[in-house]
């Protein structure tokens, strides 16, 4: 993929954090190798996640009942999502009582979660993995920094988001009402209402939701996001471009007691084209 493919993908990914059924099953699941921690002063109070805690888990299907609204028709081929959700006939479905509950727990996680900190991991189009750190402080603002040697930072200041390419002293610059941030960084959380919610499932690992992004100019995305079935702690959320490129970001390390610095979600106009 170009870099200007690769810094889209990106966005779409890590976009969706600020923003991962009883038939569905992980098809697959790889370890991670997660970077050591820094020293402490002082122990850590909780313990930190080991490699063996994070895990890419990539569902396949969708079971009988979990969808929440008419789908749209089969996407491309390339599209790993295509056919996916069928193609409902008549009105938008009902909810189902175990429906509404997941997502009353969705959004009031969500809605709960006012900042958050901790470390990803992203896996691109290519297998390719990336890890950081991220900050985000509602509403609108998020921050997402690479390690080495990845020269690639995403911010958000609560009006804009931007790709930004420290190298190469560039960064591509969206309105926050274009992505799924809009929503997700939003003090108040209502997935039905603000959000074009496909499917919703829950099994003995995770809480799921699936959400539809459409965009006049790019085309329509696809976000998976899952949680923790037993504390509803957010762990993962994959993208499916409209291409039909799947970018998936794990986290973990996660910290709701910090407040981060301000600064982290300035945005620098003159410095970077």
């Amino acid at each position: 993929m170009a870099r200007k493919d690769k810094m889209r993908a990106a966005v779409l990914a890590v976009a969706a954090l600020s923003m991962a059924a009883p038939a569905w099953a992980p098809a697959w699941a790889q370890s991670v190798p997660l970077p050591k921690s820094r020293p402490q002063a002082k122990p850590p109070v909780a313990k930190l996640a080991a490699a063996d805690d994070v895990v890419f888990a990539k569902p396949r299907n969708i079971p009988a009942g979990a969808l929440v609204a008419q789908a749209q028709a089969p996407g491309p081929v390339s599209n790993p999502f295509a056919g996916l959700l069928g193609k409902t006939q008549g009105p938008t479905a009902q909810l189902t009582p175990e429906q509404k509950a997941i997502i009353d727990k969705i959004n009031a996680y969500l809605s709960n979660t006012q900042k958050l900190t901790g470390r990803f991991v992203q896996v691109g189009p290519d297998g390719r993995k990336t890890e950081g750190e991220f900050y985000m402080a509602k509403p609108g603002r998020v921050r997402f920094e690479y390690d080495d040697p990845s020269p690639i930072e995403m911010i958000a200041d609560g009006e804009s988001v931007v790709v930004r390419d420290r190298k190469l002293a560039t960064q591509d610059v969206y309105p926050l009402s274009q992505t799924p941030l809009r929503f997700l960084l939003s003090n108040r959380v209502d997935l039905l209402r603000d959000a074009n919610l496909k499917a919703v499932y829950a099994d003995d690992v995770f809480v799921t939701a699936i959400v539809e992004e459409h965009n006049g100019i790019v085309g329509t995305s696809r976000l998976m996001i899952m949680f923790d079935a037993k504390d509803m702690q957010l762990k993962q959320w994959t993208v499916t471009d409209p291409q039909g490129y799947d970018t998936t970001v794990a986290v973990y390390n996660l910290d709701t007691s910090k407040t981060p610095d301000p600064s982290l979600f300035r945005i620098d106009y003159t410095r970077y084209r």
